[in-house]
């Protein structure tokens, strides 16, 4: 029965001294963090006449904006329709909340989509 206690706090002692399970749990709850609470960012921006126009809404064009450090990497270029009417959603999905958890906070997207009316 010694030998089991002793194996135990051998055990308990290691993982202690490398700090391990301590080390995990904060990855754990940092990295729950960053994916739940930024994936819920969303911005809806209408241009032009969208909002007294009526029809139906149609998803005109989609991109991606890549983020290194905070700061934009490049430019995104998503087209809009030719008379200008539209809404510009930009939104954080679960997807790039997830690469933003994976990378740390390094690298962060976001995603445009461009709606119009018929």
């Amino acid at each position: 029965m010694g030998g089991v206690e002793k194996k135990r706090t051998n055990t308990y002692f290691f993982m202690k001294k490398i700090g391990l399970r301590r080390n995990s749990v904060l990855l754990g709850v940092l990295f729950s963090i960053v994916v739940f609470l930024s994936s819920c960012a969303i911005t809806k921006t209408p241009v032009g006449e969208y909002t007294s126009q009526t029809g139906q809404v149609y998803e005109y064009a989609r991109g991606k904006q890549v983020y290194v450090l905070g700061f934009p990497a490049g430019q995104t270029s998503v087209a809009t329709p030719k008379d200008g009417n539209c809404e510009v959603i930009t939104m954080q999905t679960f997807a790039d909340g997830l690469i933003g958890g994976l990378t740390g906070g390094l690298v962060t997207t976001y995603t445009i989509k461009v709606n119009a009316k018929k």
